[in-house]
C-alpha cells in the first residue's frame, strides 16, 4: 500500500454499518473526518459503503429513505464478517469506520488484528445517538478502536471516566458531534403549525404504552383541526431498524376506534425533511430531539409514561424538555435550557462547524504515523474467557480472531450458483423478519395466558 502522506494517492475509507441509521451514522461521519482531505485539496478521498449482513441489514428503500450521505447506495454491498476482512486484507483501506453494534466491533477489532497487516488502516467508531443504556458493556466492546467518538461534552467525559475506572486507555475517547446535524433553523410562518411525533422502533415496548401514545396523537390533531399532526415512522412492517420493532405503530393504528381526523397523517422518508416543515417535535426519548434542537425547532420529552431509564427520557432531566400530552394540548411549548444544550453537543449556537475537528485532527496524526501500534482491545481470551469467544463466534470468528475453520472462504458471486446462494439468502432473511415480526410476539402473548 503506499504511504499514507502521498498527495498523490487516494485516501480510501471503509464503512460498515448494520442497520440504516447506523449506515447514515457512519457514511456521514467518514464525510466529516475527511472534509478537505487530511493531506491537502489534492487528495481524493474514495469511501466504500458495506453492510454487515444481519437481522436489521437495511432494504434499499431504507437506504434512499436515509438521504445524501455521500456514497451511491447502488454501489453499496452486503458482506459478512469474514468477508470484510477479506476485503480490508485485499483492498488496502486507510480509514475503517465501524458503524456496527457493539459486540459486533469487538469482533472486527479482534478480526482486524488477527490480520497482522503490515499497514493496517486507522478504525473509527462511536454511537449514532443518545447513550442511555448499557454505557459500560457498549463502551468496554469498542475498547480497542483508535479513535472513539463522542457526540457530545457530556459524553465524552462519561466515556473516559468508563475507560479509565477499569484501566483501560481512555486516549481514544474523542469529542465530536452527531454528524447529520444541519438545516436551517426554525423559522414560524404565518398559518402554519405543523406537530411531528417521532416514533421509535423499541421504545416504549408494551403495546398499551405504544396505543396510549397514538390515541392522545390523534386526540391532539381532533383538539386542533387548524394543526397538521404527523407520525413520523421509521420503518414498514417488516423492515427492521437498529431496533426490533414488534408493535409496529402502522398496525396499531388499523386498530383505532372510528377515522382518524383528516389532518392527521403516517408520513415516511429523511428526518431532516420531515424537519423542514416541523413546528414542534414530540417524542419520548429519540435522536430527533436533537436534531430538532439543533434547528431551534420547539421540542418536546414526554413524560405521561414516567421518566424512566427504560424509556431513555431520563437523559433529558435538567434539558427543560420534559412535559406531558396534557401540557402540550394546552398550547405549552418548552423552553431547553442552554446549560444543557451547551454539552449535548448539538451546537445550536453555530460552533458545529468546528466540531469535527479535534477528530480530523486526531486521524490525521494517526495516519501519517510510521506505523500504527497494533490492535489492543480490553477484551481478549485471557481476559474474559468467559464473554469474549461467544461474541466472536457469532461472527464466525475463533478465540484468536481467526475465521473459524470452513468459513474463511470468499462468498461465491455472479453466475447462476451465486444468484440462487443471493435468492435464498434474501427468502431466509425474509423469513427471519416475518417470524420475529410476527410470529415471536405471538408465542411470547400464548406464554402469558
Amino acid at each position: 500500500m503506499p504511504p499514507r502522506t502521498d498527495k498523490t494517492t487516494a485516501l480510501r475509507v471503509a464503512v460498515l454499518a448494520d442497520s440504516d441509521t447506523r449506515w447514515k451514522w457512519g457514511a456521514l461521519t467518514a464525510r466529516r473526518l475527511t472534509a478537505g482531505a487530511f493531506a491537502g485539496p489534492a487528495q481524493r478521498v474514495e469511501i466504500s459503503g458495506l453492510l454487515l449482513r444481519g437481522r436489521a441489514t437495511p432494504t434499499p428503500r431504507q437506504l434512499a429513505e436515509v438521504g445524501d450521505v455521500g456514497i451511491d447506495a447502488g454501489r453499496v454491498r452486503e458482506v459478512t464478517a469474514v468477508e470484510f476482512l477479506h476485503t480490508v486484507r485485499n483492498e488496502g483501506y486507510d480509514v475503517v469506520v465501524l458503524a456496527l453494534v457493539g459486540g459486533a466491533v469487538q469482533a472486527m477489532l479482534h478480526g482486524l488484528a488477527a490480520l497482522r497487516l503490515p499497514a493496517r488502516p486507522v478504525v473509527v467508531t462511536g454511537y449514532v445517538g443518545v447513550v442511555y443504556e448499557k454505557l459500560a458493556d457498549g463502551l468496554l466492546l469498542r475498547h480497542g478502536a483508535d479513535v472513539v467518538l463522542a457526540n457530545s461534552r457530556h459524553d465524552a467525559e462519561r466515556f473516559r471516566a468508563v475507560y479509565e475506572g477499569v484501566g483501560a486507555d481512555a486516549s481514544a475517547v474523542t469529542e465530536a458531534a452527531l454528524p447529520f446535524l444541519g438545516g436551517e433553523p426554525h423559522q414560524p410562518r404565518q398559518g402554519r403549525d405543523t406537530v411531528v411525533f417521532a416514533a421509535q422502533p423499541s421504545v416504549p415496548a408494551s403495546r398499551a404504552d405504544r396505543t396510549y401514545l397514538l390515541r392522545r396523537l390523534v386526540e391532539h390533531a381532533r383538539l386542533h383541526p387548524n394543526r397538521e399532526v404527523l407520525l413520523k415512522l421509521r420503518s414498514k412492517p417488516g423492515e427492521h431498524t437498529t431496533h426490533i420493532e414488534e408493535l409496529p405503530y402502522q398496525r396499531l393504528a388499523e386498530k383505532l376506534p372510528g377515522q382518524p381526523p383528516p389532518n392527521f397523517r403516517l408520513v415516511y422518508g429523511h428526518m431532516g425533511e420531515v424537519l423542514d416543515r416541523t413546528d414542534l417535535l414530540v417524542t419520548v426519548s429519540s435522536t430527533a430531539a436533537l436534531e430538532s434542537l439543533h434547528r431551534r425547532i420547539p421540542t418536546a420529552v414526554l413524560t405521561d409514561l414516567g421518566v424512566r431509564e427504560a424509556l431513555g427520557n431520563h437523559h433529558f432531566i435538567g434539558s427543560g424538555l420534559l412535559t406531558s400530552w396534557d401540557h402540550l394540548d394546552d398550547g405549552h411549548r418548552p423552553e431547553p435550557d442552554p446549560k444543557w444544550l451547551a454539552g449535548q453537543g448539538v451546537a445550536a449556537d453555530g460552533t458545529y462547524a468546528t466540531a469535527y475537528d479535534n477528530a480530523r485532527a486526531r486521524v490525521a496524526a494517526l495516519l501519517a504515523a510510521t506505523r500504527l501500534p497494533d490492535l489492543a482491545p480490553y477484551y481478549t481470551p485471557a481476559t474474559a474467557t468467559g464473554y469474549l469467544p461467544g461474541i466472536l463466534a457469532r461472527h464466525h470468528l475463533a478465540p484468536d480472531g481467526h475465521p473459524l475453520p470452513g468459513t474463511d472462504r470468499p462468498r461465491e458471486t455472479g453466475g447462476v450458483r451465486g444468484a440462487v446462494r443471493d435468492a435464498v439468502r434474501e427468502a431466509a432473511r425474509g423469513a427471519y423478519r416475518q417470524g420475529v415480526q410476527r410470529v415471536a410476539p405471538v408465542i411470547r402473548r400464548m406464554g402469558e395466558l
